[in-house]
């Protein structure tokens, strides 16, 4: 008899895990950039070679640490990654320069790095198959509550307290998720080739990449997201300097932008879960076309700098997360369904390698042409530039979509809500 997706304590314990270091996530976050952006007043080259810090590391040994999270204890990888990573973020609380934050972060990033797809194959172990949409739109919606309630927090804390405070509690966050996680048990035990030792992480990575081309969808999936996230990171690593433009710029008005996304992606995370027997192409394609419409939105109305910017950027704040969630959300869901455990860690390892890459090559090209033209004529040329890449997307709809995920079965979807 099925179990009910709230009453597996497993799945609670890991999203228990997940949902306090998240928070501590967006807690550092906010004060990286209040701290870096705003006090230091980094320039934005500087600024984007702070998201590179936490990128590189990622795409580096994403398809490494995929295979390593299919090879050895999900759940003790977890547990070290979160204890290393909790002392590396107390370490921010001492840095005094903008070299040492990008050594501590390209630290944390290696590590994260392990962590993620681990998370992704653990939740594969302890979640039946015909719950894993509405349990992927559940961490999904984890990540976005935290988007809300970090920011909000970490800009009250900021402002009340040293912004070393912020990243003392961060690290505690950390280490309260590894104690968390030390109570999962382990009810399943799960192929993961390990007689094949011999067998490079090259090949194993290959592995990964060759089911993704057996399956049309998810190699066109590939495609979307990661040619999505390349131009949107030109703009993305800039707010703090866009908001800078403004006449009311402030810290506050940052966190805000933040919270809003998290908002939305909220928000459409509860709907996803609600309606798992989705278009997921559709929806992939639409989230491109609302994340391309807020970007040159914002960047104009900077330029203009238009009166209640709170509201306007909050506004498009929010709309930017919910159509970014339209995006990622069934993407994810689909992997997660169509990849056999085994295999789990070597494709998410696959899809973080060509995200992360996206997420440098984006904000180093970003920051260099931000640096010469202006933030303002990026932020307007990234909009229209995902707009123009949907519109091609869904034009070539049916060669991309194939058959296999364009609706998931609706058996599979119904049953995701016991």
């Amino acid at each position: 008899m099925e179990q009910s997706l709230w009453k597996n304590k497993n799945y609670i314990t890991l999203m228990s895990a997940q949902l306090i270091s998240s928070l501590g996530d967006w807690l550092s976050m906010i004060a990286i950039f209040t701290m870096v952006g705003i006090r230091w007043e980094a320039s934005p080259f500087e600024v984007s070679l702070t998201m590179l810090s936490l990128a590189v590391p990622m795409a580096l040994f994403g398809p490494f640490a995929g295979v390593v999270s299919d090879k050895f204890p999900r759940k003790s990888l977890m547990i070290v990654s979160d204890i290393v990573r909790a002392g590396l973020i107390i370490g921010l609380a001492f840095a005094s320069s903008i070299w040492m934050v990008y050594g501590f972060l390209f630290a944390i990033g290696c590590f994260s790095a392990v962590f993620v797809p681990s998370k992704n194959g653990k939740l594969k172990e302890i979640v039946d198959q015909t719950q894993l949409k509405s349990a992927m739109s559940v961490t999904s919606a984890i990540d976005s509550g935290t988007k809300i309630a970090g920011p909000l927090l970490s800009g009250l804390l900021v402002t009340l307290f040293p912004v070393s405070t912020v990243f003392f509690i961060d690290g505690a966050t950390f280490l309260l998720s590894a104690v968390l996680l030390i109570f999962i048990r382990e009810d399943r035990v799960l192929s993961t080739s390990t007689e094949k030792g011999t067998e490079s992480f090259k090949q194993d990575w290959l592995e990964g990449f060759a089911f993704m081309k057996e399956h049309v969808f998810l190699l066109s999936g590939l495609v979307i997201i990661g040619s999505g996230l390349l131009i949107l990171q030109l703009a993305d690593s800039q707010f703090i300097v866009l908001i800078r433009q403004l006449s009311e710029a402030s810290p506050d008005l940052f966190g805000y932008l933040i919270t809003a996304s998290g908002v939305g992606m909220l928000t459409a995370s509860v709907i996803l879960a609600r309606n798992t027997d989705y278009n997921a192409f559709l929806l992939m394609v639409s989230g491109m076309t609302g994340l391309g419409l807020s970007f040159s939105l914002l960047g104009w109305f900077t330029q203009l700098d238009l009166a209640y910017s709170t509201s306007w950027m909050i506004l498009l704040g929010f709309v930017a997360g919910f159509t970014s969630s339209l995006g990622f959300i069934p993407f994810q869901a689909s992997i997660q369904v169509t990849t056999p455990p085994h295999l789990t860690g070597r494709v998410f390892g696959v899809v973080n390698s060509v995200t992360t890459t996206a997420t440098i090559v984006g904000p180093l090209t970003g920051g260099i042409l931000a640096t010469v033209y202006g933030v303002i004529p990026i932020f307007i040329s990234t909009g229209i530039l995902l707009v123009l890449l949907s519109l091609v997307f869904f034009m070539n709809r049916r060669k991309l979509n194939g058959t296999e995920n364009e609706r998931l079965p609706k058996t599979a979807a119904a049953n995701g809500h016991s």
